[in-house]
């Protein structure tokens, strides 16, 4: 699917899921229909995906930490759909550096940081190392993606 001016406008007004077609077609001088088409057409070919965010500041006793995974092969893709079912996971991504997956868990008091580790990720096999980092505040602006 090619991606053009329009479709990357639409996704820059869908940063936060929620804006209206009819904004969108105003902004991006197009009808209301055009975008209603673009949108289902980018979310059935996988380009576009809506999905809220969390504010780990707005619900009392949960919190979100990053887990950088250093595994001990390179099948990125199997090792990241695995660590996305586990218990607490809201994201895995596949990336570069030093780690080779970095993973969003959400937490609460009865589940922590430490049944996480004990009880989901020592299941897993090939996992090097793991690095911890909590997120204390978290920006999620609300101005268009520069892309």
């Amino acid at each position: 699917m090619e991606i053009d001016e329009i479709n990357m406008g639409i996704i820059k007004h869908l940063k936060d899921g929620r804006t209206p077609y009819k904004k969108i077609a105003e902004n991006l001088r197009v009808t209301e229909g055009t975008i209603r088409a673009r949108v289902k057409k980018l979310r059935e070919e996988g380009v576009l995906v809506i999905s809220g965010l969390v504010d780990p500041e707005a619900i009392p006793d949960k919190s979100i930490v990053m887990v950088g995974i250093k595994l001990k092969n390179m099948d990125l893709v199997k090792k990241g759909e695995e660590f996305s079912r586990l218990r607490g996971v809201t994201s895995v991504c596949v990336v570069t550096g030093r780690f080779d997956l970095i993973l969003t868990v959400m937490l609460k008091k009865e589940f922590g940081i430490l049944e996480f580790y004990t009880e989901e990720v020592s299941q897993l096999e090939d996992v090097r190392s793991v690095e911890t980092f909590v997120v204390y505040k978290s920006f999620n602006l609300k101005v268009p993606l520069a892309v």
